[in-house]
């Protein structure tokens, strides 16, 4: 009897892309996709941490394939070289946006760009934006991390201030205003989800947001001063769940076949949830598309 080789007829492995991959729930995708055969490509700013994650990633998945991509997130020109970089031989299968920051208001980068508008809003939206031309008729899943709508609910993008000029003045506590700017920067990521979902209407692409739950070690309060402090610390007094649950929705959402073709959508603990009205409405969702497209450099339509 003549037996046929079947190595060949294995479907090709899915390759991920994961921002902010080398600390709390981003290592813990980019852990819990290795582990599960997903090839990773992991984003940060510093090489030694990208070393340091992959090796530890190799310890849970030895034959883990790994690319290191040394990216600084708050750069526009170096987000937009990193997705010319990760469409080469082909663009992936799935991106999971999920860096982030929390620092003070007034904080600017060198293109004088506020430094969490550029981390947490216009990187995911200048990279996912970048890789939907060169993945053409290719399915793909995006999938960005945002925070608890139920919390965001209290604070609305303020569309004439993109650049949170007014949060660096507002309230009598200069350590909670990284609080309020990180929180209208979230609440980007939700109408961007839609924003984007909507262009992308009758493609393979899906691109869905997803709330990872309050969980301890994240690193975003390395940053925190002052009462801001405090309220971490008091906080960490209580259990919280660890990266690992914090990664279970937005790995779920990059390769479950339970959400195949899903789109335009938010979630939490895996299931659908509604997120505050100002973040639905379709004109100021309009709005911000257009307005990111300005300050990042690109036409409004794709």
């Amino acid at each position: 009897m003549r037996h046929t080789d079947t190595s060949d007829q294995r479907p090709p492995r899915k390759r991920a892309v994961v921002t902010g991959a080398t600390s709390g729930i981003g290592a813990a995708i980019a852990r819990r996709l290795a582990t599960e055969g997903v090839d990773v490509d992991l984003v940060s700013h510093s090489q030694r941490r990208l070393e340091r994650s992959a090796a530890r990633i190799r310890d849970s998945a030895p034959d883990a394939e790994l690319r290191l991509r040394r990216a600084d997130l708050s750069s526009l020109a170096d987000t937009a070289k990193l997705a010319e970089r990760l469409t080469q031989p082909t663009p992936p299968d799935i991106v999971i946006s999920n860096a982030a920051c929390t620092v003070d208001p007034a904080e600017t980068t060198p293109e004088g760009i506020t430094r969490m508008l550029a981390v947490n809003h216009l990187a995911p939206y200048l990279l996912l934006r970048s890789l939907v031309r060169p993945l053409g008729d290719r399915p793909a899943r995006f999938v960005v991390v945002g925070a608890d709508p139920g919390t965001l609910a209290r604070l609305p993008v303020d569309l004439d201030d993109l650049q949170l000029t007014r949060d660096r003045h507002r309230g009598p506590f200069p350590s909670l205003r990284p609080a309020l700017g990180y929180g209208r920067t979230k609440n980007m990521n939700a109408m961007f989800v839609y924003a984007f979902a909507a262009r992308l209407h009758g493609t393979a692409i899906t691109v869905n947001g997803a709330h990872p739950g309050v969980i301890r070690d994240t690193g975003l309060g390395r940053n925190d001063r002052g009462l801001l402090r405090l309220l971490g610390r008091t906080m960490g007094l209580f259990p919280m769940p660890g990266p690992d649950t914090g990664a279970d929705t937005p790995s779920w959402l990059a390769t479950s076949p339970n959400v195949a073709g899903v789109t335009g959508r938010f979630h939490v603990r895996r299931r659908e949830v509604p997120t505050a009205p100002h973040t639905t409405d379709v004109a100021r969702c309009d709005r911000l598309w257009e307005e990111s497209a300005r300050l990042v450099g690109l036409p409004p339509k794709l």
